[in-house]
Parts: structure tokens; C-alpha cells; sequence
């Protein structure tokens, strides 16, 4: 062999070894990209609390023993445990009340709602179901959700794990007992969002995600209707969840001026299942 043919034979060997190099980076069995895979955590979506989704297994050809593309982690979809509000991109919103009060109060909104072709979300206190249990079926009736917001209203992010397991299991078995289901939603009482124990202790339940709300009324300060009216619509936009209380005055009269300039901005009031999924 000549020294021009040694060279030769040295510079294609070399480029064999960088492009194994390169292949083996880009290829979905290489090192760098396996090491990528590791790391990256498929987010659950309708997977029981407390479980998380098995890792894909890599796929083979039957014929060549390649590895083929895993599965996109777009497969996973995943929503965050507490939610404030829903999509942006689409003209509705959750109107939420907290459930307790006068039922006569509660009878009044849900019927203003339903006159202008809303569908409310109502969180609901255990001692208040006790209290008036007719009000369960009248909000399903209705065509709202019905949801958990403790059996006592205490602050229950400061209770023990004991303390708050009560309170959050104590309002599902109402629930369940008056609907056949624990219903869909959970919010803790005396807060927005609630604490990892509580978060936790709502997913034990068979609550995968607690709903908070990114628009307060405050109503339950007894502000006026007035000032109610300009609370939410001054915050509103697509996709908004709106605190408001069962039990005040100030809400019902309120309620007809949100809904009509909701209907003049073409923002439908839904659930918060059928704003959030």
C-alpha cells in the first residue's frame, strides 16, 4: 500500500467512527438522548391519585432489533393540581359559590342563573347539606356541579392530618350519600388554595384537583351589589373562575347585572366541568 493510499484509508475510518458518533447522539437509543428520557417524567392525566403512569417501554422491530421513537410525552397531558382558572383562548367562565346560608338565598341565585341560560358551580359545607338536604338535588337538577367545601367551614390548611381528613371525608359522605357521588370538585374552607397536606388529603378522597378561582367578588364581606358587580366584572376575562357566597343579599341582587353584562361581553357562563374538562 502506497503512503497516498494509507492516508486514504485512515481519513474513512476516521469519518466511520464520527458518524457513529453523531447517530448514536441523535438516535433514541444513543447515550445522550436515553439520558434525556431518564430524566423526563411522563405527567399524568386521568391516572388514580397518588399513581403515576408506567414508563414506555422502548419498541423494537421485530425484523431489525432497532429502537423506534417512544411515544411523544404530549400523550400525557397534564393539568396542575390546583386550578385557578380555565383556558384563555375561549369565551367562558365559572361563576362558583360557596355553599351555605339561607336556602331561600340559594333557591333565588340558582334560579336567576338558570333564567339566563347559566350553569353554576356550588361548593358545598357538609353541616348545610345536613341542614337542608333537598338542596343537593335542586343544584344537580338545575344542571350545575356540585362540589366539597368541608363539613364545618373551619380553616381546615391549619388543621391536623387527622382534622382535616375529617372535614374533607366528612362533606364527600354527604355528597355521596345524597348523590350517589362524592362530586367533582374540592375547595378548602377559609382559603383559596389549599396546603400540600390538604391537597393531598382532597386526592385520598377522589378529588384530583382542588379549584381555586383567579376573580374574588367578596361578596361575603357584604360590600353593597353595587361594588359585588364591579368586583367580578372588573377582573373577568376568557377562561375566569369567580368566587361568590350562597347567603348574602348583596349577591342576588348582583347577580342579574353580572349575568347580563357577561351576555353583552359573550361570555358564557358554565361549570367549571365544562370550562375546565
Amino acid at each position: 500500500m502506497t503512503t497516498s493510499d494509507r492516508r486514504s484509508a485512515l481519513r474513512a475510518g476516521a469519518g466511520l467512527v464520527a458518524g457513529g458518533a453523531i447517530a448514536a447522539a441523535c438516535s433514541p437509543s444513543g447515550a445522550p438522548s436515553g439520558a434525556v428520557a431518564a430524566r423526563r417524567t411522563p405527567a399524568s392525566g386521568s391516572a388514580p391519585p397518588g399513581s403515576a403512569p408506567a414508563a414506555s417501554a422502548p419498541v423494537t422491530s421485530g425484523t431489525t432489533g432497532r429502537v423506534l421513537a417512544a411515544p411523544s410525552p404530549r400523550a400525557f397531558p397534564r393539568q396542575p393540581v390546583q386550578i385557578e382558572n380555565g383556558p384563555r383562548d375561549r369565551p367562558r367562565v365559572a361563576l362558583t359559590f360557596h355553599g351555605q346560608g339561607d336556602p331561600a338565598v340559594a333557591r333565588a341565585l340558582l334560579d336567576e342563573a338558570e333564567r339566563h341560560g347559566a350553569r353554576v358551580t356550588v361548593l358545598a359545607v357538609g353541616t348545610w347539606l345536613d341542614e337542608h338536604p333537598g338542596i343537593a338535588r335542586r343544584v344537580l337538577d338545575g344542571g350545575h356541579d356540585l362540589g366539597n367545601h368541608t363539613q364545618r367551614h373551619l380553616d381546615v390548611n391549619a388543621m391536623s392530618e387527622a382534622g382535616a381528613t375529617a372535614e374533607i371525608a366528612g362533606c364527600a359522605e354527604r355528597l355521596r350519600r345524597l348523590t350517589g357521588s362524592v362530586g367533582t370538585w374540592f375547595r378548602p374552607s377559609r382559603a383559596a388554595r389549599a396546603s400540600p397536606l390538604v391537597e393531598r388529603l382532597a386526592r385520598r378522597a377522589g378529588y384530583p384537583h382542588v379549584l381555586s378561582y383567579d376573580v374574588d367578588s367578596l361578596d361575603f364581606t357584604s360590600p353593597g351589589a353595587p361594588a359585588v358587580a364591579r368586583n367580578v366584572l372588573g377582573g373577568i376575562r376568557n377562561g375566569s373562575v369567580v368566587s361568590l357566597h350562597f347567603g348574602y343579599p348583596d349577591t342576588v341582587a348582583a347577580l342579574p347585572v353580572l349575568l347580563d353584562e357577561l351576555a353583552r361581553r359573550r361570555l358564557r357562563a358554565v361549570t367549571a366541568t365544562e370550562l375546565i374538562g
